[in-house]
């Protein structure tokens, strides 16, 4: 049974960054196409009051939903391509620094009680940071880094890293 679950956890482990590309990916394009159709997406509302307010009300709902939905829906093909992943994450970032933006400037939206207890809107905003977080780690893959799975050579690579520094 140990080597059964030995051999398991170094195939996760093989092809833990290409599970974490394409579930991220999918993420992005299934949130972005919900955003095609009106009040399909639960983010729709918020996501509309933000831009429209950051743009001082240039982008309207009509125009500022479409162009999300195709933006996320971009993201997410050049994660599930892989091959546009470089591009990809760079405009993750920049869209993903919007999706925080409620937590501040619409505080009555995203929290019961400010700064520990956020309402439904706030907590699905939060979670955004495992997005982040995904997308540095996808950030370095994209830029050639590689996830290494064994604490020797990990150690190794951290020491010539350091030595480079």
């Amino acid at each position: 049974m140990k080597k059964f679950f030995g051999k398991l956890r170094k195939a996760i482990e093989k092809r833990g960054t290409d599970i974490l590309r394409i579930s991220v990916g999918i993420v992005f394009f299934w949130f972005g196409f919900l955003k095609f159709f009106i009040d399909a997406s639960p983010a729709e509302e918020i996501a509309s009051r933000t831009i429209s307010l950051i743009t001082f009300d240039l982008m309207k709902p009509e125009v500022s939903m479409p162009f999300l939905a195709v933006l996320e829906c971009l993201i997410g093909i050049g994660l599930l391509t892989k091959k546009y992943m470089k591009y990809a994450i760079p405009v993750m970032y920049f869209q993903m620094a919007g999706t925080l933006l409620p937590l501040v400037i619409f505080p009555d939206d995203t929290w019961e009680t400010f700064p520990f207890v956020p309402t439904l809107l706030g907590q699905y905003i939060i979670k955004n940071a495992v997005l982040i977080s995904a997308g540095i780690v996808l950030g370095a893959i994209a830029k050639g880094g590689k996830l290494i799975n064994n604490p020797e050579i990990a150690q190794k690579a951290k020491a010539e890293e350091n030595q480079k520094e």
